[in-house]
């Protein structure tokens, strides 16, 4: 547990979130309308496509290690493959979709 709590991934992503929200709390500190940096659409478009990149690419690792294990069962697990990621797709076109739409 404490060496996965100061690795370097979890370590990279605090120190991140830290630049985020003191960049975020200059930005609303400013007497003009003009911030730094702008949380709102843009913001959400990154957030989903990480989470989809994320959502893809663990879904891929799972199939390509169960068609590993069992090879015979690969055809079914590709197809239930493909459709997980054809909706995750979609849904990531939609929310990218919302986000952008002023």
């Amino acid at each position: 547990m404490i060496r996965s709590l100061f690795s370097t991934r979890t370590l990279t992503t605090v120190a991140a979130f830290a630049v985020m929200f003191i960049c975020a709390d200059m930005a609303s500190a400013q007497d003009s309308g003009r911030s730094l940096i702008d949380l709102t659409s843009y913001f959400g478009v990154g957030l989903v496509v990480i989470g989809a990149a994320l959502g893809i690419s663990r879904l891929a690792s799972a199939a390509y290690e169960g068609m590993s294990r069992q090879p015979e069962v690969a055809g079914s697990i590709q197809t239930a493959m493909i459709i997980a990621a054809a909706l995750i797709e979609g849904f990531t076109f939609y929310a990218l979709f919302i986000c952008s739409s002023k």
